[in-house]
């Protein structure tokens, strides 16, 4: 939630556990340090899984879920997918014919929101400029 980049994703056809075995390491190898850190997530199975629970734990990452059927508990994740969703496939549903170009189409709108889309949330940067820019003003 400091920047709303988004750290790691994966796509499936169906969830399963080897996806969200990716996707987290994924996320640790792009960032060594993340002790202290929030996983938030909602109450999905995968989340509650204890090899889940387990490697947070093991990175010093303490684990947060929304409470049942609260939506406003992930309201930052929501309105992601929101703004994913009407940049990106509003209109243009048809023309992702296959898994492959909707998995294209969804990395280069990731690439474009952590690099290049500006928010006023933070001072008009993009979420990686944001980043790059208070880690050299902290140091």
């Amino acid at each position: 939630m400091f920047n709303g980049e988004v750290i790691a994703w994966d796509l499936s056809t169906s969830a399963n556990n080897q996806q969200i075995r990716k996707m987290l390491q994924r996320a640790f190898s792009k960032h060594k340090n993340l002790e202290g850190l929030i996983f938030h997530s909602d109450q999905g199975w995968q989340y509650q899984h204890r090899q889940f629970s387990e490697k947070l734990k093991q990175k010093g990452i303490t684990q947060s879920m929304s409470r049942k059927g609260n939506c406003l508990d992930n309201s930052v994740i929501e309105s992601f997918f929101g703004t994913l969703k009407r940049e990106c496939f509003y209109g243009r549903e048809k023309e992702f014919l296959t898994f492959k170009q909707l998995h294209k189409a969804i990395a280069n709108y990731i690439y474009y929101y952590n690099h290049k889309r500006i928010k006023d949330k933070i001072k008009w940067m993009s979420p990686i400029k944001f980043r790059e820019t208070f880690i050299s003003n902290y140091n």
